[in-house]
């Protein structure tokens, strides 16, 4: 079993995983750990070379057999372990996520209950594992199908949940016996290597899951290695795309989950103050880094002016400030200074095209912290920037739509396919939203229509690239393969007795 060191909060050089040990690479190349809140550095990360991702894959290769053959329900009870050691660090854990990303605290705690409710699906794996068989499928001849570890797993995950999405992988893949190497994000690395110390805690063998922390350079070594199976990944679509070309090209597995634009239909029946509440956070959520955020509100007939109106006064009043320590606010910064700066460009982009800013979250904020508070944009056309590019920031682009049917059909230009909700009170209008709109989450009067751990996280279009998805049934799927025997054994001359054992005996 791997010791445990201690919590990363204030450690100066992120380590790697490799092999249970904890490994601080001396690189020169390396990267800056910022609390976004104060826009102080708080650690750094260097960046693994070939050479050195190369040896956390052998580890992780070198722990595969036993760890294969590990009965299933010996790996679902560590699961169990590990459940019950991320509860009793439950609240050390969500302040991990605050410091490293600014969530506001409510935010990092219902990520931290989200990526829970990962680890209790990978417990009942045991049930969701077993094989098939029919007997006498041919002529004194039995089939069964059973499932088998794919190998040695990676997991490529982003900065806007530090917490979850690593969850969202490395727990269902260890319980179905492969070995794992978390890849996380260079900007939030604290709460990675705080799940790697736990995963310690609760018994997890040496070399059965690794860390590791690099840029391009590190990926393209794990996207190339040859003793990689598989790849998970969560981030924007233009690198999701890349990472599934280069990982199938080299044979591999690959589930591939990329960017979003995500639209909210408003009916002029919709009921307004659940309307505005719900579509700030989902807009405004996460200072909107999130895949699953509104981005587009498309307002139809009657609704446009009431809810530009609402939506401005209610996010106007949005207290926007540092996180760290502190729960008095409703959303945090984002990420970095210069993600910021990206972000805030779009108002002025999209005026210039046309559109009127009728809310401006830029503002002074008196903070060291990467703050900007939430905007609105209205009047914005399909052919805008605004309307067609990934923000990711607490940008809200308002379209006009006629009728339903238009609204429709403007979320169906747009290139990304993950998520889309609809506020009405007509049963119609949501059946024909469901039925007809091009996206694979869809939310009735839900403005974040993210699926639970039991079903798959199913984006659509530009948004995934592969065929299973991430969480539920499909990442069992993804994370064995199957193995099929057919059976036949002929009759002995003592049909109660087998020909071996017979020879046994004389």
């Amino acid at each position: 079993m791997a010791a445990t060191i201690s919590a990363p909060a204030h450690r100066k050089t992120i380590p790697q995983l490799s092999g249970g040990k904890w490994i601080e690479l001396s690189n020169e190349r390396r990267g800056e750990v910022y609390n976004p809140s104060t826009g102080q550095v708080i650690g750094a990360v260097p960046f693994a070379t070939v050479a050195q991702t190369g040896k956390v894959v052998e580890a992780a290769a070198a722990a595969l057999p036993a760890w294969a053959e590990t009965p299933v329900v010996e790996r679902a009870r560590l699961m169990f372990r590990f459940r019950a050691l991320l509860e009793q660090n439950f609240e050390e854990l969500a302040a991990l996520v605050t410091r490293e990303h600014g969530k506001t605290l409510a935010e990092a705690r219902a990520e931290v209950n989200r990526g829970i409710e990962v680890v209790e699906f990978a417990c009942g794996i045991p049930s969701l594992i077993t094989g098939e068989v029919l007997p006498n499928i041919a002529g004194d001849v039995d089939a069964e199908a059973v499932r088998h570890p794919v190998g040695v797993c990676v997991g490529i995950t982003p900065y806007n949940f530090p917490f979850m999405v690593p969850l969202w992988m490395f727990p269902i893949a260890l319980t179905c016996g492969n070995t794992f190497i978390l890849k996380p994000s260079e900007k939030v690395p604290l709460s990675a290597v705080r799940l790697g110390e736990l995963l310690s805690e609760a018994g997890l063998p040496d070399g059965v899951f690794n860390i590791v922390h690099g840029d391009r350079e590190c990926v393209d070594a794990l996207l190339d290695h040859p003793q990689v199976a598989a790849i998970s990944f969560v981030g924007s679509t233009g690198i999701a795309k890349y990472i599934y070309e280069r990982g199938t090209a080299n044979g591999k597995r690959v589930q591939s989950a990329g960017g979003a634009k995500n639209h909210i239909v408003i009916m002029p029946d919709a009921e307004m103050d659940q309307t505005v509440k719900a579509l700030a956070a989902s807009a405004f959520g996460c200072a909107g880094q999130r895949c699953m955020a509104s981005s587009v509100a498309v307002a139809v007939g009657k609704a446009g002016d009431p809810i530009v109106e609402n939506l401005v006064d209610y996010a106007g009043q949005m207290r926007v400030g540092p996180t760290d320590g502190n729960e008095n606010v409703d959303m945090g910064p984002v990420i970095r200074a210069e993600h910021r700066d990206r972000v805030a460009s779009y108002l002025d982009i999209a005026k210039g095209e046309g559109a009127t800013v009728a809310l401006d979250g830029r503002r002074d904020f008196k903070s060291e912290g990467f703050l900007l508070g939430p905007s609105v944009v209205d009047k914005v056309k399909p052919e805008m920037r605004v309307w067609k590019e990934e923000i990711f920031g607490p940008v809200l682009a308002v379209v006009r739509a006629a009728d339903l049917d238009e609204a429709i059909a403007v979320g169906n230009q747009c290139d990304f396919g993950n998520g889309a909700a609809i506020f009405t009170r007509s049963g119609y209008a949501a059946r024909q939203f469901k039925r007809h709109f091009n996206a694979g989450m869809i939310g009735i009067n839900v403005g974040v229509p993210a699926p639970m751990a039991w079903f798959p996280f199913t984006g659509w279009n530009r948004s995934f690239f592969g065929d299973l998805h991430i969480q539920g049934t499909e990442s069992i799927q993804f994370y064995t393969r199957q193995k099929v025997t057919l059976t036949r054994w002929p009759k002995s001359e003592d049909s109660h007795l087998d020909p071996v054992w017979r020879q046994d005996r004389k």
